[in-house]
């Protein structure tokens, strides 16, 4: 993935279109795509930044979604495994991404995680 331009030139390209009036002569300027100065332009006058946002997909957990029925599982079976419950291999990712939701996952002794 390209890293993103520094806050420098989004600066500079942001105060040269709102100066000129022409998004499409600062990104000319500058070097940067039509498209992004005018994102960058729509995003400090909504927001007033001009910070680059985090790339790639926002970090969850695959269990976000089940959060609460799993929850609730839990309250009601304190001796709850996965593997017992679900007929199927335990999987390693659980005490990984339990503890995201609040929750201690011990292990059997010998248990095959």
């Amino acid at each position: 993935m390209a890293r993103a331009y520094s806050v420098d030139l989004r600066t500079r390209v942001i105060e040269a279109a709102l100066g000129d009036g022409s998004i499409r002569q600062a990104a000319r300027r500058f070097g940067v795509g039509i498209t992004t100065a005018t994102r960058w332009v729509r995003r400090w006058r909504e927001h007033g930044e001009s910070s680059a946002r985090r790339q790639g997909k926002p970090r969850g957990s695959c269990l976000d979604p089940h959060r609460d029925d799993l929850l609730a599982l839990v309250e009601q079976t304190r001796d709850l495994t996965l593997a017992r419950d679900r007929g199927a291999p335990a999987s390693r990712a659980w005490p990984e991404r339990g503890h995201h939701h609040g929750l201690e996952v011990p292990r059997a002794a010998g248990a095959d995680l």
